[in-house]
């Protein structure tokens, strides 16, 4: 059994680390929108989203399943969080199947990345070959298609297919090196701050509260 103490002390942890993660993601959609506002093609836009269901057929751009007979959810290639530091702009934003939007945060999540130089282009990497055993996402992959030869085909295939979406939106391509760059470091320097600040002010809040409470008397 686990001690309730250290249960509760997690817990708080956790509070302060999903301030600071929406801290990080309000900081992105507002660099985002200004980033954005002069591009031809608004990412919030109809027009973008049939641009997107059209360049996959209208199927999840990982596991190619048919969107038409799936939940979907809007996806970020690059997720929008201090690690991989994803914008809401074209070129970053497809339409996916919720399931595989769940399975790729194992990797938009980590802090390195071992298959690939982006999350996406790791998430799609899981081809049985490259990591250690148990995986769970060489697991969920060996699920979506069970012949190694289809699977490890079907991966890189869909890795061609995304890169060659990206580039066909010039304004995101020109910016994105500058942003996998500088963006990382701001990113985590905020989230830090951002915990620093909370565990201040929680700290400063609740002696106050006990100097003021009748329980003290």
């Amino acid at each position: 059994m686990k001690d309730p103490t250290f249960q509760l002390r997690s817990a708080t942890r956790r509070a302060k680390s999903d301030v600071a993660n929406k801290l990080v993601s309000m900081f992105l959609h507002e660099l985002s929108r200004r980033i954005g506002q002069k591009w031809a093609i608004k990412v919030d836009g109809e027009k973008y989203e049939e641009l997107a269901r059209k360049a996959f057929n209208n199927g999840c751009p990982y596991c190619s399943r048919d969107l038409a007979d799936t939940s979907t959810v809007i996806e970020h290639l690059d997720g929008m969080n201090r690690l991989r530091a994803g914008l809401h702009v074209p070129g970053n934003v497809l339409v996916a199947c919720k399931r595989c939007n769940s399975e790729k945060r194992r990797d938009d999540s980590l802090k390195v990345l071992s298959l690939a130089t982006t999350g996406w282009e790791s998430f799609l990497s899981h081809d049985s070959t490259r990591c250690p055993q148990p995986c769970l996402t060489c697991a969920y992959w060996r699920s979506v298609w069970q012949d190694e030869t289809e699977r490890r085909a079907r991966l890189a295939e869909n890795i061609e297919r995304i890169r060659s979406f990206r580039r066909t939106f010039f304004e995101f391509q020109q910016i994105l090196p500058f942003i996998a760059e500088t963006l990382p470091p701001l990113l985590t320097k905020l989230y830090t701050d951002c915990q620093s600040f909370a565990e201040t002010e929680i700290k400063s809040l609740v002696e106050r509260f006990e100097q003021i409470s009748p329980a003290r008397s």
